[in-house]
């Protein structure tokens, strides 16, 4: 691994890890609860199918572990135009992520997705995980800024 991307590596490892602690948590609540962990309704954010949600939480994980790999073993090649878009994204998904624990926060009578503590948090994880993947292709680009 390049030395310069082993802070980048480190960061996105660790919400890699966090991430699949929730989906192993919820998973393991649905098919055999243990009572050391939230139930399986605190896992719940929304409406969404159980079945649903998990493939599209490991699709999210296997994204999230390939990236991981590819900037670990130096095959990742950072991209500027790549680096803008993620950052765009995950600075709205953050922005939206914090206002929905705001809210959850300052208004007792919001429905109850308002104040799904759990899938909020993962929810800052995935978008910090963006940002950090934005901040990696950014800082890393040898593509030069456009000239204004």
């Amino acid at each position: 691994m390049r030395a310069a991307w082993k802070a980048h590596f480190l960061v996105m490892a660790v919400l890699t890890g966090l991430f699949s602690l929730r989906v192993a948590g919820q998973a393991l609540q649905f098919w055999m609860p243990l009572p050391f962990l939230p139930d399986f309704d605190s896992f719940q954010g929304g409406s969404l199918r159980y079945s649903t949600l998990l493939v599209i939480q490991l699709l999210i994980l296997g994204l999230m572990v390939r990236t991981c790999w590819r900037v670990a073993r130096g095959i990742t090649v950072p991209d500027r135009r790549l680096g803008r878009g993620l950052a765009w994204f995950g600075g709205i998904y953050m922005a939206g992520s914090l206002a929905r624990i705001v809210v959850g926060i300052a208004v007792p009578s919001a429905p109850a997705w308002f104040s799904a503590w759990i899938p909020a948090f993962f929810h800052l994880v995935l978008a910090g995980f963006a940002l950090t993947a934005a901040h990696f292709h950014l800082r890393h680009s040898r593509t030069p800024e456009p000239a204004a």
